[in-house]
């Protein structure tokens, strides 16, 4: 598994745009993130171009406009803040993450549904 810097907030804010979008340009990426809070477009742009020099984004140079990509999942990445959670936050205890997410955050029926299914995939993984 490919381990990269950890995003930073403004960051993660640009690869969520990329994650959702797919391979975009910085002006997509900038009107993506000027909706939800103003943003200067240079400030996009010098964002960018750093995430690109970490390895955070790849940046495809074969046309005019450049198009930027998500180098990791979105899960993968999601694993990663997780895992360095669970370690930092929470003394290495999963249990104590999800019990402390499920009183601070209302699941909804899916959601809860699907949680079920996980504990008892592991626990099935666990009898093995």
């Amino acid at each position: 598994m490919t381990k990269l810097p950890k995003p930073t907030e403004g960051e993660l804010a640009i690869l969520q745009v990329l994650w959702q979008r797919g391979p975009s340009t910085v002006r997509q990426v900038h009107e993506s993130l000027d909706a939800a809070r103003a943003t200067g477009y240079t400030t996009t742009l010098k964002l960018m171009q750093i995430m690109a020099e970490k390895g955070l984004v790849a940046r495809d140079q074969s046309s005019r406009t450049h198009l930027y990509s998500a180098r990791l999942p979105q899960a993968q990445t999601q694993r990663q803040f997780v895992t360095d959670m669970i370690a930092k936050v929470f003394g290495g205890s999963s249990a104590q993450l999800v019990m402390q997410a499920l009183s601070t955050h209302t699941a909804s029926k899916e959601e809860l549904a699907e949680i079920r299914q996980l504990i008892e995939q592991k626990k099935e993984e666990k009898k093995r």
